[in-house]
């Protein structure tokens, strides 16, 4: 069973395009498709840079 399910199936291309725009900021070239050639540190990288950009995103929904 894959771990890697959109909750949200409409949400799903907004979700890759969340994730190569964090890879981005954080410098890890992502290709659309498969990418396990990563490192784990790449990976994490980018997984880290998702998660710090949606905590961030709810804190500020918190302070209106």
């Amino acid at each position: 069973m894959s771990s890697n399910k959109t909750l949200v199936p409409d949400a799903k291309e907004a979700m890759n395009q969340f994730k190569m725009e964090a890879a981005n900021e954080v410098g890890v070239n992502l290709k659309q498709g498969y990418n396990g050639d990563l490192t784990s540190k790449q990976a994490g990288s980018v997984g880290g840079q998702m998660v710090k950009k949606m905590i961030e995103s709810y804190e500020n929904g918190l302070k209106k």
